[in-house]
């Protein structure tokens, strides 16, 4: 009777132990699935967000096109039925697909034409193009839409040429004349003309076989690129913009060269220019000393110049010490490589050099004689003004 009682008891403590067990065991998993379930919520508003990023940060946006590059179209018959080769070709991208929250109902393409960007395709798919001039290239970008007439940020520019493959939806015949594009604009700069209240950017010049007659620039917004003006003739390479720009914001540029015929060229690179609040008011003009006068005469080679400077005391008296300083336009990438007759040295754009002991003492009616050696990028800088112990001097 009592062995049964103390197997009674043993039982009775095993099923108790396996009991406080098993409950320790939920409250266990219970607490991680807590912990995953909170940890998932940041999980889920990083996705959000970062689909938030590529649309714009405009929600129910489609995200923006991205992956742009040729795509190769299946080769076809080509030809007129006479034997000769068509002057037609096919103008084919392909990019990735878009995200939306109600989904991606299609794709629009624009392709830039003399007058500006212009809709050329429409398709539900992933790949795109349009007839064109065989072997002529064509610059483009591809929006996504969705049902609601919501549409995305652009694409990034490409440019492709006009191929043999998908038969053509028309054949026109090219026109007679100059058909070569001019050059890509190049070396774009933000902030060369510092004192104008806005956007105000450079650039260098393109070339043409015959001649460029006009730079047309555009604005990235928020569903494409629009053009915000012209600027005319070849050699006038700067824009200026300020109205309904917002001051601190920055804005993506492109620029367009054109010619008479009509042909345009591959866009420049974009460039993110910052709306600038600009100076003061000019204040009235600085007086030039006539006692100071200064020749400068630059040889150059490849990418550096060798500067000559000249100094003539005009004045009555002698000047014991000085420093001449050479002042270059904002814009110029003009740097430093060494100097004789002075010590020289640079800050920003001004190149400055102060006399040795042998040269300290500039007497009346005396001149000396200065140099630099400088590298620069792009075209050749040219001093704006010069100084002489902080004072402007004439020049000759």
């Amino acid at each position: 009777m009592q062995l049964r009682r103390q197997a009674l008891g043993a039982v009775l403590l095993t099923l108790g132990l396996f009991t406080l067990a098993l409950l320790l065991a939920v409250m266990a998993i219970g607490s991680v699935g807590g912990a995953a379930a909170r940890a998932a919520v940041p999980v889920q508003e990083a996705v959000q967000a970062a689909a938030s990023s590529e649309s714009g940060g405009v929600p129910g946006v489609p995200a923006r096109p991205s992956g742009v590059r040729p795509c190769p179209v299946p080769l076809a018959p080509v030809g007129n039925g006479a034997g000769n080769a068509t002057d037609t070709g096919y103008a084919s991208i392909c990019w990735n697909a878009s995200s939306d929250d109600t989904g991606v109902v299609g794709y629009d393409i624009y392709r830039l034409d003399v007058g500006g960007f212009v809709h050329a395709a429409t398709t539900t798919s992933t790949v795109g193009g349009f007839s064109g001039e065989l072997g002529r290239l064509y610059t483009m970008y591809v929006v996504a839409k969705d049902a609601a007439g919501n549409v995305s940020p652009p694409s990034s520019l490409i440019t492709v040429a006009a191929v043999l493959g998908m038969s053509p939806t028309s054949t026109p015949t090219p026109p007679p004349g100059d058909r070569i594009p001019p050059s890509q604009p190049t070396g774009l700069r933000d902030g060369c003309l510092m004192d104008f209240e806005g956007v105000a950017f450079c650039w260098q010049r393109s070339t043409d076989n015959v001649a460029v007659t006009a730079y047309d620039v555009y604005r990235e917004t928020a569903t494409g690129f629009m053009k915000v003006g012209t600027v005319e003739g070849a050699d006038y390479t700067s824009f200026l913009e300020h109205d309904g720009l917002v001051i601190g914001q920055r804005y993506t540029y492109i620029v367009v060269a054109r010619d008479a015929a009509g042909n345009v060229s591959v866009p420049s690179e974009p460039l993110s220019a910052l709306a600038r609040e600009g100076l003061p008011s000019p204040s009235p003009s600085p007086t030039i000393d006539p006692t100071c006068v200064v020749s400068y005469r630059a040889a150059t080679w490849g990418s550096k110049l060798n500067a000559e400077v000249t100094v003539r005391n005009a004045g009555a008296t002698a000047i014991d010490g000085w420093k001449v300083t050479v002042r270059y336009p904002a814009w110029s990438s003009v740097r430093l490589v060494s100097g004789w007759s002075a010590d020289w040295t640079q800050g920003g754009t001004e190149i400055s050099g102060v006399n040795k002991r042998w040269n300290e003492v500039l007497h009346a009616g005396s001149a000396t004689q200065i140099g630099f050696t400088a590298s620069y990028s792009g075209s050749v800088p040219a001093p704006i003004t010069f100084l002489l112990n902080g004072r402007i001097c004439a020049t000759s």
